[in-house]
């Protein structure tokens, strides 16, 4: 059978992108026919079953097309080549930092700047235990420096719980680069996380890409580590641009990483989004969110531990309560728990 597509009419061809002819063409005849099984224009005398789900299933995974109403449906075209370019900067990028990484590029370039500072008996491996670093930029040039080397683990604590938005456009290519090399990411955050919804946005993005994310209801040190290897404390607490120490001392490390792990086992996973339908109807039974904060209600004699129980913000928990209560026609919470048990909520 004639081929009734390709790129053979003068139309710009997919192949800078990663693309075959063959792919290609399916994808413009998939786009011509709006979704309809293309197996006969694919260009083979007589297609056969496996060529077409060979065809098919590439289109899926190059991100050209995805099943709908039973049918493979071609993925817009602006979507399909941003998928595209994606992807081909991912490869680009994880090709130059494996290049980069086996060369030790970027050692060679600081034993540079060290022979610059210092004089030629003390080498880039001989650094002190500890180092004071003063000023934001120091700091900032050796979180960029410790992240590039690390390998397999990186812990950050955030007591504050909110990230500024400037914080958080610094912080995303420095964690997607973290996760994209495959290496362990934990992070714990303050309570009041949970009442930021950007930072919110921001943490389950980064859970959604494989990080560990976790939020305390009591106090946490500021400390970022690397690979358990090298640790970063501020100078002053209460003021992180003053600058920080840091630290290979091995022992000194290893009580920081036994600090963090002590706070990591005292958090909890950052929760699951509130249900979207919100708080239920009057009339209709309560909603799985619900009877979870009506069975704390019998139980959390404060409401930082029973928003702590069902995993939300106090706000959030609070909102809840007070709207429960109002449809429950309840004087206190404890007479809601009460009535909520009497109609079988909980």
């Amino acid at each position: 059978m004639g081929d009734t597509g390709g790129t053979g009419d003068g139309e710009p061809d997919l192949a800078f992108l990663g693309i075959g002819p063959e792919d290609e063409r399916f994808y413009r005849l998939l786009l011509r026919s709006g979704g309809a099984d293309p197996g006969p224009f694919v260009r083979h005398p007589e297609p056969d079953e496996e060529t077409v789900r060979a065809l098919r299933q590439r289109a899926t995974t190059l991100g050209l097309a995805a099943m709908a109403d039973g049918l493979l449906r071609p993925v817009s075209p602006a979507k399909a080549v941003q998928h595209l370019i994606d992807a081909r900067l991912a490869r680009i990028r994880q090709e130059l930092e494996t290049k980069a990484a086996a060369d030790a590029i970027v050692a060679s370039l600081l034993a540079e700047r060290d022979a610059a500072t210092t004089s030629d008996a003390i080498a880039c491996a001989d650094r002190p235990p500890v180092e004071r670093l003063t000023g934001i930029d120091q700091v900032r040039a050796a979180i960029d420096e410790l992240t590039f080397f690390t390998r397999s683990e990186s812990m950050t604590t955030w007591p504050t719980g909110v990230m500024r938005p400037e914080i958080i456009e610094t912080s995303r290519p420095l964690d997607a680069r973290i996760l994209r090399r495959g290496i362990r990411m934990r992070s714990l955050f303050g309570a009041a996380a949970l009442d930021d919804p950007p930072t919110m946005a921001y943490l389950r993005e980064m859970t959604a890409k494989g990080a560990a994310v976790r939020v305390s209801r009591l106090g946490l040190e500021r400390v970022l580590l690397f690979d358990r290897a090298a640790a970063l404390t501020p100078l002053d607490p209460s003021d992180s641009k003053r600058g920080a120490l840091l630290t290979r001392e091995p022992g000194l490390v290893a009580t920081l990483v036994s600090l963090f792990d002590r706070m990591w086992e005292q958090a909890q996973d950052i929760p699951a989004e509130v249900d979207e339908e919100g708080p239920a109807a009057e009339g209709e039974r309560p909603t799985a969110l619900e009877r979870r904060i009506l069975e704390s209600l019998c139980t959390a004699d404060k409401d930082e531990n029973g928003a702590r129980d069902v995993g939300i913000s106090v706000r959030t928990y609070r909102k809840y309560v007070a709207a429960l209560m109002h449809r429950l026609d309840a004087s206190n919470r404890f007479h809601a728990a009460l009535l909520a048990r009497e109609r079988g909520w909980i």
